[in-house]
Parts: C-alpha cells; sequence; structure tokens
C-alpha cells in the first residue's frame, strides 16, 4: 500500500511541467499543460456562440499547495442487464427505435435489494486498491448522487464507513449529472489548499428508480451504476481550471418532484441546450488550460445520448475516435457517467498516463462544466 505522508511533510507546489506525456496518434507530443498566463490561444473552431471568460484572469495553475492528480479509477455496476428490445417490445415501439434515437442497446438495472451505496462503495474500493492507498489514508469521500438509498443519512458516509476510512469527513454532492465533475472540483480544491491528502470523489446513480416505466422518453435512456476516483496530493498541478455554471430551470426541462418522484425530461430542449452548453463550455476550459483543442489527446463527456456527443464533436471539429462513446452498452447514469467512461477508456487502452482528457458535462438544475486535466500521477 502507497504510505502518505502527513500534510505538513508535503513539497510545495510547483508549476504543473514535469511530466512526458505519451505520443499517440491524433494527440499531443508535448509536455504537461502549460500556465494559463502564457500567450498561447486556444485554436478552437466551434460555431456555438462562446462567452468572453474571466476564470483565466483569476485562476492560474500555481493556485494551491498540495497539486491534486487524479490517481486511478474503479466502476460498479448491477448484474442485471435491460435490452432495449424489451423496452421496444413493451411500449409498442418501433425495432431499434431507441438505440436510433439515443445510441443505447443494452444499460444495466439494479434489483430492488440492491443498494446504491453499496456499489459506490465497490466502485472507491477498486479505485482505491488500483492506487495502492489504505482506506485509512481517506481525508475525505464524496459522493455525488441524486438517488441516495435514504434521504438521510447521506451516502457518503455510510461508505467512508463500508470502505474502512475511518478518519475521513464524508458528505453527497447534489448537481444531477454534473454531480462528478462538481465533486472533483470539491475534492481537487481542498489538495490544492492543503486541507487534505487523498480524496476518494464518486459518481453513482441508480437512475432506474426514477423513471417511469410508461415514459419512453426516459426508460429508454436512464440506467444504474457507480465510478469512483482517487485524488492525491502530488506537488505538481495535474487538474486545471474545472469551470462550473448554473441557470436556475424554472421551466422544468428536467425534472424531478416530490409528489411522484419520477423524472420528466423535455427531450428536444434538453438536447439544444446540452450541445451548445458543452460545446461553449469545453472551448472555455481548453482555453483557460491554455491550450489547443488540438492539443487534447480525448474527450470524456456526460454520456446523455450519442446523438449529443456525435453533435457536439462535428460542432467542436473533433474527430470521432477521440470522443469516447460507451453509452451502447451502459446508459445514461447521470452522476456515474463521467467515471464510467474514465474507466472504460483505460480498460480499453484509450486513456494512458500522462493523456490530457477533457471532461464536460450537462444536467439538471441546469449545471453544467469542464476542466483539463493530465491523467495519472507524475512519473
Amino acid at each position: 500500500m502507497r504510505t502518505l505522508r502527513p500534510l505538513r511533510d508535503r513539497p510545495a507546489a510547483t508549476k504543473l511541467g514535469g511530466s512526458q506525456a505519451t505520443p499517440r496518434p491524433g494527440g499531443s507530443t508535448t509536455v504537461a499543460l502549460e500556465d494559463i498566463r502564457g500567450t498561447r490561444k486556444a485554436n478552437v473552431p466551434v460555431t456555438a456562440t462562446i462567452r468572453p471568460s474571466k476564470f483565466h484572469a483569476r485562476i492560474g495553475w500555481e493556485r494551491g499547495i498540495g497539486g491534486a492528480a487524479v490517481a486511478s479509477v474503479g466502476s460498479s455496476l448491477p448484474e442485471g442487464i435491460v435490452e432495449s428490445s424489451e423496452i421496444e417490445e413493451r411500449l409498442g415501439l418501433a425495432p431499434d427505435w431507441i438505440e436510433r434515437r439515443t445510441g443505447i442497446r443494452r444499460r444495466h438495472v439494479a434489483a430492488a435489494e440492491e443498494r446504491l451505496d453499496a456499489h459506490a462503495t465497490a466502485a472507491a474500493a477498486a479505485a482505491l486498491e488500483q492506487a495502492g492507498v489504505d482506506a485509512s489514508d481517506v481525508d475525505m469521500v464524496l459522493v455525488a448522487t441524486s438517488t441516495a438509498d435514504e434521504i438521510m443519512p447521506a451516502a457518503a458516509p455510510l461508505v467512508a464507513g463500508q470502505l474502512g476510512a475511518t478518519r475521513a469527513g464524508a458528505f453527497d454532492i447534489g448537481a444531477a449529472c454534473t454531480g462528478f465533475l462538481t465533486a472533483l472540483a470539491t475534492g481537487a480544491s481542498m489538495i490544492d489548499a492543503g486541507r487534505a491528502e487523498c480524496v476518494v470523489v464518486v459518481g453513482a446513480d441508480l437512475m432506474s428508480r426514477l423513471v417511469d416505466p410508461a415514459d419512453r422518453g426516459t426508460s429508454a435512456v436512464f440506467a444504474d451504476g457507480a465510478g469512483a476516483v482517487v485524488l492525491l496530493a502530488t506537488g505538481q498541478v495535474r487538474i486545471g481550471p474545472i469551470l462550473l455554471g448554473s441557470e436556475g430551470d424554472t421551466d422544468g426541462i428536467i425534472y424531478v418532484g416530490r409528489d411522484d418522484q419520477l423524472i420528466r425530461m423535455a427531450g428536444h430542449e434538453t438536447f439544444k441546450k446540452a450541445v451548445a452548453t458543452l460545446s461553449e463550455t469545453t472551448a472555455e476550459a481548453a482555453a483557460a488550460a491554455g491550450l489547443g483543442l488540438d492539443e487534447i489527446d480525448l474527450f470524456v463527456y456526460h454520456q446523455a445520448n450519442a446523438r449529443i456527443l456525435t453533435a457536439v464533436g462535428e460542432r467542436l471539429g473533433l474527430r470521432a475516435d477521440r470522443v469516447v462513446d460507451c453509452i451502447s452498452g451502459l446508459g445514461n447514469t447521470s452522476a456515474a457517467t463521467l467515471p464510467l467512461a474514465l474507466d472504460h477508456s483505460v480498460r480499453s487502452g484509450r486513456l494512458r498516463p500522462g493523456d490530457r482528457v477533457l471532461l464536460g458535462a450537462f444536467g439538471a438544475g441546469l449545471t453544467w462544466g469542464a476542466t483539463v486535466l493530465e491523467w495519472g500521477m507524475p512519473a
């Protein structure tokens, strides 16, 4: 197991730039991300309107002493699988209706007796094992979810207890499909500020429990799963500025009420807003990191709908092989989609240590965000 040093013994932060990125087709061969105060301008062929960003003026790479890095990723999925053909038959839809509109062929669905905290714990335990970190060294456990098993207690303290993270603080984060990115921002900030050395960030949702089986717009899309990453202090900045945004959804575009506790979604409006916002935020996050889109190896977006992924990639001028699309077998797992997509990318060999990866998400709230990070620990 990795032995973590006491906080007072950690080195001060250094500028990002000590590691060598792995050359790959269509990817970057230069070292690490540059200081965002440099003169290089991002070359962004985006057709969406780009808001003038003030983030780069007040957030720099040298913003903390901890230097958070993503050390590992883990996942957990229910064994139960529901094929799209089963839903189509039940709802009287034409064959392949779901896949043509969403890209989803099947999804994992939890049984009635399965608990969200169990899957969140399994994903976190897998990530800790990959990182070589003992649970007793974890300072904080963050669980991004909209579907905790109970209103109280929150999922995170249960996860910390099941992990054996006996000295960790723990709390849930509710930002729907942007929840994991929000939790990543929270955990990285704690490390950058020197207030933690090891943070476990989990995205977990059992969205099937919010779905109306008679609603083809949601039952065709949502699914269950959990993913987690371990953040460690390294003294080198590996996670760029995490840009988060929100807009009060007074129209109920994506909505779960207290009465029936079922998710309702205006599909067409969600699609338009997601494509425009993800395109815009991608450009802003790359610019805040001092990078052009051609210098980013992989783009991992919230896996909401394959058509959204395709539309964003086309709008930004990205080759299809640089945009991760793993929704076919996973569906939309809300806060879990980003870590599940990262885990999928690592397992398939598409994401390697030193690669630059952009994460982007859009969800209910409305909430959204994006960041660029260098994958793995410094050499």
